[in-house]
């Protein structure tokens, strides 16, 4: 089985949060961020990778919270499953420009409405387990606007 690492962008208003999905390359579906750990690099350093090729976003990680999900990628022939280690990544830049503004599209959708925009049963799982934390991951992004890194 692969492994990736990915990110779940997200932002705080208030007591709202807003996660940022990105299309697949492929087919045009809603996802999130996700990439190959290059040789020697850590999940911090490709998770910030792979959202900023992806989305074209940077920010923080919450390191303390990794959430791994089994997802399903198609190449056109077979199905395979792909364990996926997500962070959570509190947006503190967007950029008009990055490396796959080309290929991809994004979406901000507000966390009680993200189950709507994603159909995937593999990322709703990434999703739902996300909600569950709202309460902690409330707690450290105001910790981050606090004192950002």
């Amino acid at each position: 089985m692969d492994q990736k690492v990915g990110a779940i962008p997200f932002d705080v208003k208030g007591e709202d949060i807003a996660v940022l999905f990105v299309t697949s390359v492929r087919r045009g579906r809603w996802i999130l961020p996700k990439c190959d750990l290059q040789v020697r690099e850590s999940h911090k350093k490709g998770c910030l990778r792979g959202a900023f090729e992806e989305a074209g976003v940077k920010g923080s990680i919450l390191d303390q919270i990794p959430m791994t999900n089994v997802i399903t990628k198609s190449d056109g022939v077979a199905t395979k499953n792909i364990a996926v280690t997500y962070y959570p990544l509190f947006v503190q830049e967007q950029f008009d420009e990055w490396p796959e503004n080309n290929k991809r599209q994004r979406h901000w959708a507000l966390l009680e409405g993200a189950d709507k925009v994603t159909d995937r049963e593999d990322f709703l799982r990434v999703i739902t387990q996300f909600a569950s934390l709202k309460p902690l991951i409330l707690k450290h992004a105001k910790q981050k606007r606090v004192r950002p890194q």
